[in-house]
């Protein structure tokens, strides 16, 4: 267990109780694998772990896209108040309807952007992102569909933007929030799958977008983060060769906490001697610097007041009292 995640537990306790967010029913411990826990809702008032004028709305999108929410209830989003999707949700979806202050929180990563573009339903913002087609050529079930934010690789988000050249950008995010990880290769699935079998062909293209130089064996990518990484980044730049939905460029954004210092550790040892972190590892195995960027959670909200963003001061203020240490910036980067 990440030590991250053990010191979020008891402050998602305390915002629960304190808050005037929450209703008091959901005040309660929620049962969640197996047992009563004080940082989980009750199942039945799990849409409550969302900021209050997003829940309807996030709640609608998601079913209308049939987008699979982790550990769902009921096609709610989990009870669980240290889930990323959650976390990614209550940061992001609040900007789906203001492209404005969506461009004013983008540009210290893009400051090429001069204006947001739509992406999905007329909303600036969108998660699950999974591509008009199945670019990795990834296992269908017997109903032809494929399912987004689950069985398939997904982009937690996406938005889209128009630069100074007229060009448009798609930004696929990876969201991070307490995940910490270990040195357990997946090549194996628990069906016995290779899945280095899956994503070989894509591997071994003369215009894949890794320097392959540097990996010993693309069998040594089948470490989290680093299978992730390799899916996303596959998945971007197959997306940009097909121009969906017009794009002339698809990069991959990283969103994490700083002070989740667990999702540093390289845990692919063949990958060790490439960099000491992890994002420091990826950023050297991306061929275009362009096409992977990495931003601390801290510093890309930390600096957002109220001026700066005069339409969101109630998320604003819900954000930083939940996620306190927002507003603790590091000198570090990953």
């Amino acid at each position: 267990m990440g030590k991250f995640l053990e010191s979020e537990k008891p402050k998602q306790v305390a915002f629960k109780q304190q808050s005037v967010h929450f209703s008091e029913a959901a005040r309660a411990d929620g049962f969640y694998k197996t047992k009563m826990r004080p940082y989980c809702l009750p199942v039945d008032l799990s849409e409550e772990n969302l900021f209050p004028e997003i829940r309807k709305d996030a709640v609608d999108h998601f079913t209308r896209h049939e987008i699979k929410w982790h550990d769902a209830h009921a096609c709610k989003p989990s009870n669980h108040m240290c889930d990323s999707m959650v976390c990614c949700v209550n940061f992001l979806f609040p900007f789906a309807d203001k492209p404005q202050s969506l461009a004013e929180l983008l540009k210290p990563v893009f400051p090429e952007i001069q204006c947001m573009l739509p992406v999905e339903d007329g909303k600036f913002v969108s998660f699950e992102w999974i591509g008009a087609e199945n670019y990795l050529g990834e296992k269908v079930s017997r109903n032809g569909k494929r399912t987004r934010g689950a069985n398939f690789t997904s982009a937690d988000a996406i938005v889209m933007f128009k630069d100074a050249e007229n060009k448009k950008h798609v930004v696929l995010i990876e969201w991070k929030y307490t995940e910490s990880y270990y040195p357990t290769s997946l090549r194996i699935a628990g069906s016995g799958t290779d899945r280095t079998k899956i994503y070989q062909h894509l591997y071994e293209l003369q215009d894949c977008p890794l320097d392959k130089a540097p990996i010993p064996d693309f069998s040594d990518l089948f470490y989290e983060p680093f299978y992730q990484f390799m899916r996303q980044q596959l998945l971007a730049h197959e997306m940009e060769k097909a121009g969906e939905m017009g794009a002339d460029i698809v990069s991959l954004l990283h969103i994490a906490p700083a002070h989740n210092q667990d999702f540093r550790r390289v845990t692919s040892p063949a990958l060790k001697e490439i960099d000491g972190t992890a994002i420091g590892v990826w950023k050297k195995l991306v061929m275009k610097e362009n096409r992977f960027k990495s931003v601390s959670t801290e510093s890309l909200f930390g600096n957002l007041t109220a001026e700066k963003l005069p339409e969101m001061e109630n998320w604003l203020e819900y954000i930083q009292e939940r996620y306190s240490w927002v507003k603790e910036q590091l000198d570090q980067t990953f």
